[in-house]
């Protein structure tokens, strides 16, 4: 593979923002690598969304499948996660998902902050990734729900935005 250090046209960040430690530091960052009038897509789940905690990583089938449970005290959350087996590894990767989780609103205010324009909002209801996981058909949530600041994140799974320098 050659080595390229060009600028691109479309950037995607696909079920990754949720992962990183500065998103803000994140987004200023990647703006070297973007031509003038390029994109970014960013995809990424709501952290207070039911599985926000990514927690269907979890060995344990009972919590695999237990909604909202990522959202308790840090210390609660570690011994809820311990006393149902969860190694020390998973349990790591989970306490890290929960320091860089990140709401609607604090991405919006990011891409703000760095001066991106929201060009496209798709927040879902049920998110397309749920199609393939599954079977469930993706499902946009309902325009007058996505005005409700905060409570946004706890009912919707996913959301898509296209983003560019203004």
């Amino acid at each position: 593979m050659p080595d390229y250090h060009g600028k691109f046209d479309i950037l995607i960040i696909r079920d990754v923002i949720e992962h990183i430690h500065d998103q803000d530091k994140f987004l200023s960052f990647i703006k070297q690598f973007l031509n003038k009038n390029a994109v970014v897509f960013v995809a990424f789940p709501p952290w207070q969304n039911p599985f926000g905690g990514h927690q269907q990583m979890c060995r344990n089938k009972f919590l695999s499948m237990l909604p909202f449970f990522h959202l308790l005290p840090v210390s609660v959350y570690s011994l809820v996660l311990k006393l149902f087996g969860e190694s020390e590894i998973t349990i790591a990767g989970l306490l890290e998902i929960k320091e860089t989780g990140i709401s609607i609103e604090r991405f919006e205010k990011i891409c703000l902050k760095n001066n991106y324009a929201i060009k496209s909002r798709i927040l879902y209801f049920i998110n397309p990734n749920y199609q393939i996981k599954f079977g469930l058909k993706p499902r946009k949530t309902y325009k007058f729900l996505n005005s409700i600041p905060y409570l946004k994140n706890f009912y919707n799974t996913c959301g898509y935005y296209l983003i560019a320098e203004q």
